[in-house]
């Protein structure tokens, strides 16, 4: 029989999307156990998550010289709220990760790994300058849109309170691909989560390097409009990229006694429809599954979405990530395919990322 807690804690588990709280007040410490928070470093500590990808969540606003002010600033301040969880405090241990090296040397020293993301490109408003700004704080990826259309992309949830229609640019706009370009030359990875499926697919035949998909899931199983169809998971298995399939209730389950969800579907809020849908762990895994089978074990990977609407029976916060382990070992993988899921193919794809990056 095989030792759960002990095949869990003997790899590099990291989970590749989490928020944070923001603005962020005392009560939000992510050294003290928070009931306010799915993630903090005594659940990561006691569930086993040896690393996270902490997100700067940017909004969508306005496509103006103020809104793009706003919305850099913001990925600016919260960069570095981020960096500072890399400390050691309280008999925890923390350590800012910018680097495939450093996240692998944390996990080797007992250290949780603390790895800073972008989730929308309107942190950059329309100055690729931005891109450099937010790498140098540590960014290892970014999404490039979230819900509604930025200057760089189309989403696959137009906003219609900002005046949104199905499309903006016919998927990348000129800029969009000039900063794919960028990202490259930085070694940052390209977050396809939130995308058009026109976006999406010319994201992936554009990127010198693998994109990643860091909080999505299987539209086969879910028409929700955030999800991947076969035709773009096809599209990351031909160049090499990723799916992290995501604990977003809304994306795993469709709603009972209700129509598919529509790219129409307006959300201002970041997850708004999440709250009251239910989905299991076995629902988790099912996505995982498809894609396994679909297009192969080295293109999936895990991540939770948690304090951004992320949880599902059984994974509800980072503190029972061995649950998600153990549900794999029950449908039959094996250590290295779990190691693969839990962070050895999204650190592939940092690597990856890594040597295509010109020397700065």
């Amino acid at each position: 029989m095989t030792d759960i807690a002990a095949l869990h804690r003997s790899i590099l588990t990291l989970d590749s999307h989490i928020d944070i709280p923001w603005p962020a007040s005392e009560a939000d410490d992510p050294f003290t156990e928070s009931a306010r928070r799915r993630v903090d470093l005594p659940k990561m500590l006691r569930g086993g998550l040896r690393a996270g990808c902490f997100a700067a969540y940017i909004p969508q606003g306005s496509r103006d010289a103020a809104g793009y002010a706003a919305a850099s600033d913001r990925a600016l301040a919260m960069l570095d709220a981020i960096a500072a969880m890399g400390a050691s405090r309280g008999g925890i241990a923390a350590r800012l990760c910018t680097s495939s090296a450093q996240i692998q040397a944390a996990f080797a020293a007992g250290v949780i790994a603390i790895v800073p993301a972008v989730e929308n490109g309107h942190a950059i408003g329309a100055d690729l300058g931005m891109l450099a700004q937010l790498r140098a704080k540590g960014a290892r990826y970014m999404t490039m849109t979230h819900n509604g259309h930025n200057a760089l992309a189309d989403s696959a949830v137009p906003r219609r309170d900002l005046g949104d229609g199905e499309t903006l640019h016919g998927g990348l706009s000129p800029f969009g691909r000039e900063a794919i370009t960028e990202m490259n030359r930085l070694g940052m990875l390209v977050d396809v989560s939130h995308l058009s499926r026109q976006s999406m697919l010319q994201a992936a035949m554009h990127s010198t390097t693998p994109v990643v998909a860091t909080h999505s899931c299987v539209r086969a199983l879910c028409d929700h409009p955030r999800n991947l169809d076969d035709t773009q998971l096809d599209a990351l298995r031909d160049t090499e990229g990723l799916i992290q399939i995501t604990a977003m209730p809304s994306f795993l389950r469709p709603k009972p006694d209700s129509a598919p969800a529509s790219g129409k579907t307006q959300a201002a809020g970041k997850h708004q429809a999440s709250a009251k849908q239910q989905a299991s762990i076995g629902d988790f895994v099912d996505h995982l599954d498809y894609v396994v089978q679909r297009i192969g074990v080295a293109h999936a990977g895990i991540s939770s979405d948690f304090d951004g609407g992320g949880a599902v029976a059984g994974w509800s916060n980072a503190g029972e990530s061995e649950a998600v382990t153990a549900e794999l070992v029950r449908r039959g993988y094996g250590h290295a395919e779990i190691a693969a899921f839990w962070g050895g193919n999204f650190l592939r794809l940092l690597r990856r990322a890594e040597r295509a990056a010109e020397p700065s």
